[in-house]
């Protein structure tokens, strides 16, 4: 069984550059990149397999390697932090 890597890999698919609002290197010294767009009206959020989140909107779609559990317990930890980032 090949053992899945904890990288968690994402891809970003535009309909079209219209759709790109920027994208460009931030700091070329440590390789930073900036990629903003408009996905639109949402058309579905839905968790493939169980091992991908995507998120499809009238312009493209987002795809984030992440499984439900990760999502689980990151959404925990965001809930008992808080919204500002501060315990409450």
């Amino acid at each position: 069984m090949v053992k899945r890597v904890e990288e968690h890999s994402f891809s970003v698919e535009m309909k079209s550059e219209h759709s790109v609002r920027r994208m460009s290197f931030l700091d070329k010294e440590n390789a930073n990149i900036l990629i903003e767009g408009f996905l639109g009206d949402l058309k579905e959020v839905s968790l493939v397999e169980g091992l991908m989140l995507q998120i499809e909107g009238a312009n493209g779609v987002l795809r984030i390697d992440i499984t439900r559990e990760d999502l689980k317990g990151c959404l925990d930890v965001k809930k008992a932090i808080g919204f500002g980032g501060e315990q409450q």
